[in-house]
């Protein structure tokens, strides 16, 4: 009934906690549930450690980094490509760096058997603390593309468009229905994935989630498909503990979907008028960098910053290319399409 996919790479420990986690809330479970791990080329010991100590794991190991996106469609394929009969009604997408809480899992399929109306329902995201993890959006504005996570926000960090779009004007405990939710735990209908399609591979980290969740929504219900929000099942996520390995890939993936996001929604114009405006920003903190180290302050760390954003320019530089051809960048590996996945 229900396909838990988690998408990994050199997070070990924490994946391992995950599927305790997972396995301890779903112990007494009404339904039969079956976890897939896709290994995008960890070299941590993320693979032995799953086929030693979680053997009933579906384990995939394409041998490269492909991201989340083509990772998790690559779990999908192969669940669509099954009998009709033999298919969940539901597929989980859940980060490796959670933890769910309790029977938090149950709620959510619960939610959707509740709610036929709902294509995907998301948990209230925790951090390690217990504190409220903001996880509901609303759709981002042509304005959202300059202010999001940019300088112009760490200067007003509090600024009532990001309050709006982060939905802090709403009350946390109570279910609602949102446009978008962050993706660390996600339950879709695998019913809607014929008409909506899988994620677009094009987006090799960060906003897959955002568009495929405006397609989920158009191809169920009649274009009426919600997404909806569940406060009561808690899900802590320690937010970010694969991408932050490597900061300029971190920065440079984030930067090249919202840039193909903007073209996607917004045309091509637009779409170059925010690189420059990238660009322009980038070449500034580089600049800012640069007058530190000659002062000679805390020139390590000034350095590292200096190759990241000369990284990120370079990035930026090739970003027209990128959106003509759609094909994706990262700096910690070329994304190979593997035409199969060694199955353990």
């Amino acid at each position: 009934m229900l396909t838990i996919i988690i998408v990994t790479w050199n997070v070990r420990d924490l994946l391992r906690r995950c599927l305790q986690c997972v396995q301890a809330g779903l112990d007494a479970a009404p339904f039969t549930y079956e976890l897939v791990v896709v290994d995008n080329g960890s070299h941590d010991g993320t693979v032995a450690m799953v086929r030693s100590e979680f053997p009933q794991v579906h384990l995939l190991t394409p041998g490269a980094n492909l991201g989340f996106a083509a990772g998790n469609n690559l779990a999908l394929r192969q669940l669509l490509a099954r009998p009709a009969a033999t298919q969940p009604r539901y597929v989980l997408l859940l980060n490796p760096d959670t933890e769910p809480q309790g029977d938090a899992l149950v709620q959510l399929v619960a939610a959707l058997e509740q709610h036929p109306t709902w294509v995907a329902v998301g948990p209230q995201l925790i951090y390690g603390d217990g504190q409220h993890q903001p996880s509901r959006r609303r759709w981002p504005t042509a304005a959202t593309f300059f202010w999001e996570s940019t300088s112009l926000e760490r200067c007003w960090p509090r600024n009532p468009w990001a309050r709006r779009y982060r939905c802090a004007d709403l009350p946390a405990d109570q279910v609602q229905l949102v446009d978008w939710l962050v993706g660390a735990a996600l339950l879709v209908r695998v019913a809607a994935l014929p008409q909506a399609g899988l994620l677009d591979e094009r987006f090799f980290m960060y906003s897959e989630e955002l568009e495929w969740q405006a397609r989920l929504q158009a191809a169920w219900g009649h274009g009426q498909g919600a997404i909806a929000y569940l406060p009561t099942a808690l899900v802590l996520h320690y937010e970010g503990r694969s991408s932050e390995q490597a900061s300029a890939a971190r920065l440079i993936n984030f930067h090249r979907s919202k840039l193909l996001l903007a073209r996607m929604w917004h045309g091509w114009h637009f779409e170059r008028l925010l690189r420059a405006y990238f660009w322009a920003g980038f070449g500034y903190e580089l600049a800012s960098e640069w007058f530190k180290l000659k002062l000679g302050h805390r020139p390590q760390l000034r350095q590292q910053r200096i190759a990241a954003y000369r990284q990120v320019l370079q990035a930026l530089r090739e970003q027209r290319e990128f959106c003509r051809d759609a094909e994706v960048f990262t700096t910690e590996t070329q994304r190979t399409q593997s035409s199969e996945a060694h199955d353990t």
